[in-house]
């Protein structure tokens, strides 16, 4: 993930907070019939009944495949589990493949948050949990 995220912003993580195992509640790993992974995420509870949608990652190989799907329904579960209102992510203005996969799978966009507040590479949006 790292490496093809420098590759599109021609620049290194500048991620202020990234997520660790004291600030994650979950972090799904997709594995294909061999056992290898196909893609990642994980969830910030952010205690203000929302929760945050990090690390999501799927291999090119296995794009198109159902996967970040899986994953995305899998996180927020968790987050309705734990009583979250609502999910909140960001990502990146050269990532139309990330925009176009959360508009189609109903969020919407917002202004940045935390970090993300005035960053004009970032790309917001939210989720209400019914």
């Amino acid at each position: 993930m790292q490496t093809e995220l420098a590759a599109r912003y021609n620049l290194p993580d500048r991620e202020t907070e990234p997520p660790t195992a004291e600030t994650v509640s979950v972090f799904l790993v997709a594995r294909d019939s061999g056992g290898d992974a196909t893609g990642c995420g994980a969830l910030r509870l952010l205690g203000d009944g929302r929760a945050e949608i990090k690390r999501m990652y799927v291999v090119p190989e296995a794009r198109g495949t159902g996967v970040a799907t899986r994953i995305l329904r899998g996180l927020e579960d968790h987050a309705r589990r734990h009583g979250t209102g609502s999910v909140v992510l960001s990502t990146g203005v050269k990532q139309p493949d990330a925009v176009r996969f959360y508009e189609r799978e109903g969020y919407r966009p917002i202004e940045g948050y935390g970090p993300y507040a005035g960053e004009p590479l970032a790309r917001c949006f939210t989720l209400e949990l019914g």
